[in-house]
């Protein structure tokens, strides 16, 4: 990648990725704020931080994210989560959230979003999901007013190792028709199957809810199978680890064998998307069997072998990056072109928890974009 200004470009040539049209699928609203939003916030409830100014600490931020754990990953949302306890602080979060997508050239951004972790200051959950909404849509208007055209939606998140998601889930249900359009599960994985929490998901299956589950980056195959049977996924939070049930044997320099298991025909088969975030994947360890380095991840050999991929960014915060950056990464470590760009956010938009009619315009959208590079 080449960068100039602002704007990232693909090796050798003068396509701005920045421009490109993107979808986001999975990003997390409290992985993703400014730091100085954070000094601010922090500053006007007398909220400690572990680094002094915003670049220092956006640096800590990275730091102490690339752990090679998820457990001690996650221990970093413990700041963001503490300053974004009061309607006013939710609804500058998500309104910056949404600049910051649109300046990335996002047209579509699924936000997702944990409303229990956000009571401490007595907010109600309903109360909570509201002020984000309000957030989002300044957010697409600043956009409008700036001549761009941004959607999003939110995706409501339960956390696995608690016990609200029955109340979780009828909030999503509750919200469907003001702005949310899906629901998560999130949080230590390993140790907290979806299984756990089947009532709250036969609530949303009776309802008509889509659901995407994070399974396949702390844990493996029995995570990834939990989630599609009990939890009813359409899309796999990351499930990178879909990779374990793959063979590949490399009989010569000219021959190579590769085997399905059934899981993972299974994902192929019904083009289950997954949405795969590489910088985060290294930082948390979710890749550690093939390597520790891009090139080692698996996103190539899923992607040559027909799995429907899709390039998020995870926590743009943690893992100081954009959407635009992640595909840059991947370009330069598999020798992407333009086309294969595209691919992906085509896979995106059809993974989409959009209707369909929704998803078709937004793949017109993404299509022109890419033939006017």
């Amino acid at each position: 990648m080449s960068v100039r200004g602002n704007e990232l470009f693909l090796s050798g040539s003068d396509i701005s990725i920045t421009g490109l049209p993107k979808v986001s699928l999975h990003d997390h609203l409290d992985g993703g704020l400014r730091g100085q939003t954070i000094v601010e916030l922090a500053d006007a409830i007398g909220f400690d931080l572990p680094a002094n100014g915003a670049e220092a600490l956006e640096g800590w931020f990275e730091n102490s994210a690339d752990s090679g754990s998820l457990v001690s990953y996650l221990k970093t949302f413990d700041i963001t989560a503490a300053v974004m306890q009061t309607s006013e602080a939710l609804t500058r979060v998500a309104r910056e959230f949404v600049n910051d997508l649109a300046a990335d050239g996002v047209i579509y951004g699924e936000v997702r979003w944990a409303p229990e972790l956000h009571q401490a200051g007595g907010l109600s959950l309903d109360a909570a999901v509201a002020a984000v909404q309000a957030g989002l849509d300044q957010g697409v208007e600043d956009a409008l007013a700036d001549g761009q055209r941004i959607r999003t939606g939110q995706l409501i998140t339960a956390i696995r190792h608690a016990h609200r998601s029955m109340e979780v889930a009828e909030l999503a249900v509750r919200h469907r028709d003001r702005g949310v359009v899906g629901f998560d599960l999130a949080g230590p994985e390993l140790g907290f199957p979806a299984a756990n929490h089947r009532a709250a998901f036969d609530y949303l299956a009776q309802n008509h809810l889509p659901t995407t589950v994070h399974a396949g980056e702390a844990d493996g195959l029995g995570s990834i199978r939990s989630a599609l049977f009990d939890g009813r996924a359409l899309r796999l939070g990351h499930g990178v680890r879909i990779a374990e049930d793959i063979t590949v044997e490399r009989q010569d320099d000219a021959s190579t064998f590769v085997t399905l298991g059934t899981l993972s025909q299974w994902v192929k088969d019904r083009q289950i998307a997954l949405e795969l975030s590489p910088s985060s994947n290294l930082q948390t360890g979710a890749i550690a069997q093939w390597g520790e380095e891009l090139i080692d991840h698996p996103f190539d050999l899923l992607y040559q072998l027909g799995f429907r991929v899709t390039v998020n960014t995870d926590n743009r915060l943690m893992s100081n990056t954009t959407l635009s950056q992640e595909l840059a990464l991947l370009s330069d470590a598999f020798a992407y072109d333009l086309s294969d760009l595209e691919t992906f956010q085509l896979n995106a938009a059809a993974a989409t928890f959009l209707p369909l009619e929704d998803r078709e315009e937004l793949a017109e959208a993404i299509s022109e974009g890419f033939d006017e590079a």
